[in-house]
């Protein structure tokens, strides 16, 4: 089953420095209907005004993966990290106990991030705060995971649940394949550009995809696009 799930049919919220759209219900928007994916809690297309940002907020028990696709952001915690992440690039905040933090825009342009929640495996862990270099050279032609929590992925940033966060970039014609493990695993698929076809389901930028019992999906690109996709696990 692959349902699209267009860009204008996602949840909407404006706030002057800040545009959003959700995938799935968060704050004032509701959705019954789209409440989580599997263990996928979250989707935010956020672009964030110059000078402008998130400021000191909590969570906890929450694996928050931040896709940067334009411009940058800086990570601030009451933990002591600090750090800033570039377009292409990830970050990961396991909430964990507890963590304060703030997400800003001290760029002159926009930024535009994907923010991703996806549930914890375990609760009740220290909080965690990472953030790494993907480039998009990398991904060329073929899905590179950017974070996870299965083994065998080491060179992903760490994240504590069955999940793995997925990036690929496709030259208008080229495919590329991705193969779900063996049982109940929920896909949930982002173009944050151009347009491709997902097992035959046209998709356009910024659309979505929600992907459940498919052995595999193939991504066949008809102009160059960027690709996101989380490979999450049921909610039990």
């Amino acid at each position: 089953m692959i349902e699209r799930r267009s860009l204008e049919s996602l949840g909407a919220a404006h706030h002057g420095w800040l545009d959003a759209r959700h995938h799935f219900s968060f704050a004032e928007y509701h959705d019954p209907e789209r409440v989580h994916w599997g263990a996928l809690r979250v989707w935010n297309d956020d672009t964030i005004a110059p000078g402008s940002g998130f400021p000191p907020h909590p969570h906890a028990d929450m694996e928050i993966i931040t896709y940067v696709r334009e411009g940058a952001i800086t990570h601030r915690d009451n933990l002591g990290n600090q750090g800033r992440t570039v377009a292409g690039d990830v970050q990961v905040m396991s909430a964990g106990t507890g963590v304060r933090h703030s997400e800003y825009n001290l760029e002159p342009g926009v930024t535009r991030i994907f923010q991703i929640w996806i549930l914890p495996e375990q609760r009740g862990e220290r909080p965690a705060w990472g953030t790494k270099p993907f480039p998009r050279h990398d991904r060329a032609g073929h899905f590179v995971t950017l974070a996870s929590g299965i083994a065998g992925d080491e060179d992903a940033l760490p994240i504590r649940a069955d999940a793995r966060v997925l990036g690929a970039a496709l030259q208008a014609g080229e495919s590329a394949e991705y193969r779900f493990a063996p049982g109940d695993r929920y896909g949930y698929l982002v173009l944050a550009k151009g347009r491709a076809e997902v097992n035959g389901v046209p998709l356009e930028a910024r659309d979505g995809a929600a992907v459940h019992a498919e052995a595999s999906i193939r991504i066949t690109a008809s102009e160059d696009a960027e690709i996101v996709l989380v490979d999450a696990p049921a909610v039990h």
